[in-house]
């Protein structure tokens, strides 16, 4: 399972719809948050190891109405208690 962030800048006024559609339309989505900062959203999503990131987000998620850019991290590691 690969695990990547991905943050979003919406275009003005489209954030909380940008993040509805992430939670009703990607099943890989894990969970979202809304930021402050140079971004307006970042969202945690899991995909299958075979699965092309690059694909997955110019194709599902720079396309989803109200997203004007992206800015992807890959996880290597997850840390915690436990």
């Amino acid at each position: 399972m690969q695990t990547i962030f991905v943050q979003f800048k919406c275009r003005p006024g489209r954030a909380y719809a940008v993040a509805d559609g992430l939670v009703e339309a990607i099943e890989e989505v894990s969970e979202v948050y809304s930021t402050s900062g140079h971004y307006d959203l970042i969202a945690k999503f899991y995909l299958p190891d075979e699965r092309d990131i690059g694909h997955f987000v110019t194709e599902r998620l720079q396309t989803l109405d109200g997203v004007a850019d992206t800015f992807t991290t890959v996880a290597f590691k997850a840390f915690g208690r436990g």
